[in-house]
């Protein structure tokens, strides 16, 4: 008789976690391991942020917080929403979480009974079904019949039933870098408020956009501001400001919601940590040119790997409107991305995420938020372990290797 439960039985490792261990391992053995899997920016922190933090820590006073969150940072949350929504919002509609993932998870959590549904368009973050399931939910996966990132309302509206609860939208999108376009957002926000579903907008990559493309806010198309209204927006520092270890996020959305939400926060972390409150207010409200910074560097990147992408003879890639991703089609190479990851891991020495852990089989996540020198030495590595027509032989740090495989 097993002691472990069958829920967590059935929760699956994050494979972006698993793979980023992976790669830890290989380079304390010395191995030259190159990481096109990882969605974590390499640029600072900003100053405003540290200084915030290192201010707090001075005073020797780290304390419990209220569990909505530190009143500076629910201040700066609320003119942020007012500056790139147009929202104005009250203290009473915010509640702070340990990073953007507790945040969608203490939502589902909130809103979620056993064997409600929630939709999730393809491809999706890994962690919405199992966070789903986790609840008791049931994750409706939404795939465009025509085969592109970009979802169709006519296959949402197929999957709607009387057991569905919310819809969830990540735009841009992680994995695809696919921004969903505002016609799209308009009709979304007004299906939802006619059916009375929750729309949950995971909007963590919302301003790292290229092409001179803005980011589409979801309240320009409500037409309930009431406090009765089922759209709920997610956002935090992690990507923007390049603040993956600080694990602060939000959620924005009616009163009785953030209420119950706090309840939920209150039971299981009781507060997120001040000093990381701090510091992400001090993002918030300090100097943004470093999101600026971040955005053009990612643009210029996105520009370099689709570049290199193009050497290939049988890849297909989506251009990404935003975020640090593309998904390429490697299915010319073989159908089974899990094996397709493992073998350029093994062979070649670098990370990849399988677009079967996305809901795109076939496909590789890559990531294009390292320097320009990974970029390109890790498509070569990925095109010589994979592409017949390359040259057979490739150094690897300071190791000549010989395809032998194909």
């Amino acid at each position: 008789m097993t002691t472990i439960s069958k829920l967590a039985r059935e929760i699956h490792e994050p494979p972006t976690l698993r793979l980023n261990e992976q790669a830890r391992l290989l380079r304390e053995k010395g191995e030259a391991v190159i990481h096109l899997g990882a969605g974590e920016p390499k640029s600072k922190v900003p100053i405003d942020a540290v200084l915030a933090c290192a201010q707090k820590l001075t005073t020797a006073d780290i304390r419990y917080t209220p569990t909505e969150g530190i009143p500076s940072l629910i201040k700066a949350i609320i003119r942020y929403t007012e500056e790139n929504y147009g929202k104005l919002i009250g203290p009473e509609n915010v509640v702070v979480a340990n990073g953007a993932k507790q945040a969608f998870y203490n939502l589902v959590m909130t809103i979620v009974d056993p064997q409600d549904e929630v939709i999730i368009l393809a491809p999706y973050w890994v962690s919405y079904p199992e966070i789903v399931r986790m609840a008791y939910g049931v994750p409706v996966i939404v795939q465009s019949e025509d085969g592109r990132f970009q979802p169709r309302m006519e296959d949402i509206k197929k999957a709607v039933s009387s057991y569905t609860k919310a819809i969830v939208v990540n735009s841009p999108n992680n994995p695809s870098g696919v921004m969903y376009p505002e016609s799209f957002i308009a009709e979304i926000v007004e299906f939802c408020e006619k059916k009375g579903i929750y729309l949950i907008m995971d909007d963590i990559y919302h301003k790292l956009v290229f092409d001179h493309r803005q980011p589409v806010p979801c309240y320009r198309y409500a037409k309930d501001q009431s406090d009765s209204s089922r759209l709920v927006v997610i956002n935090g520092v992690s990507k923007l400001y390049a603040m993956t270890g600080f694990r602060i996020g939000w959620t924005i959305g009616n009163r009785k919601l953030i209420e119950a939400m706090r309840n939920v926060t209150a039971q299981n972390t009781s507060c997120p940590p001040v000093l990381m409150q701090e510091a992400a207010a001090g993002a918030l409200m300090g100097v943004q040119t470093s999101v600026e910074s971040l955005r053009m560097t990612l643009e210029n990147n996105r520009n370099v790997m689709l570049n290199e992408l193009r050497a290939f003879t049988g890849i297909h890639c989506t251009k990404p409107d935003g975020t640090f991703y593309c998904l390429p089609d490697f299915s010319a190479y073989g159908h089974d991305s899990v094996a397709l990851s493992n073998l350029l891991l093994e062979k070649a020495l670098v990370v990849t995420v399988p677009g079967k852990e996305f809901g795109m089989e076939g496909h590789l996540r890559l990531s294009y938020c390292g320097t320009i020198k990974e970029i390109m030495e890790g498509v070569a590595r990925i095109k010589w372990a994979l592409d017949p027509e390359s040259p057979n032989e490739i150094y690897i740090g300071d190791r000549k290797l010989r395809r032998d495989w194909r």
